[in-house]
């Protein structure tokens, strides 16, 4: 089940960002200044190749890889980073937020599933 990570930093002159977590599997959602969400990340297969899918209103959907930053051959370890990535495995999100977010507000839970379910 995704718990909510308190003390979030966040980012001046944005809205407001809270972050949930549970194992190999997060949600970060955007808030603007009224508190409505504007957006949303789930990151997925955490420890084993891990995968970010984004999505914004004017945007939709953006699927990535997250880039650890690791050069193993100079062994210096720099920022992660988004790069593109394939085909996004919808029902295994579907899937694993179904399970995760069942303690959610309702009112997130549900505005997250309609947007997966939408897949705009």
């Amino acid at each position: 089940m995704l718990k909510e990570i308190r003390n979030v930093r966040q980012e001046h002159g944005a809205g407001r960002r809270r972050w949930f977590e549970s194992e190999g599997f997060e949600l970060v959602v955007w808030h603007d200044a009224a508190g409505d969400c504007e957006g949303f990340q789930v990151c997925y297969d955490l420890g084993r190749g891990e995968h970010a899918l984004t999505w914004r209103p004017k945007l939709g959907f953006a699927h990535n890889r997250i880039d650890q930053g690791d050069d193993s051959l100079r062994g210096n370890k720099m920022t992660p980073i988004l790069v593109p990535a394939g085909v996004v495995p919808w029902s295994q999100i579907v899937r694993l937020f179904g399970e995760r977010g069942v303690g959610l507000e309702s009112g997130l839970r549900e505005w997250v599933s309609a947007r997966l379910a939408a897949r705009k």
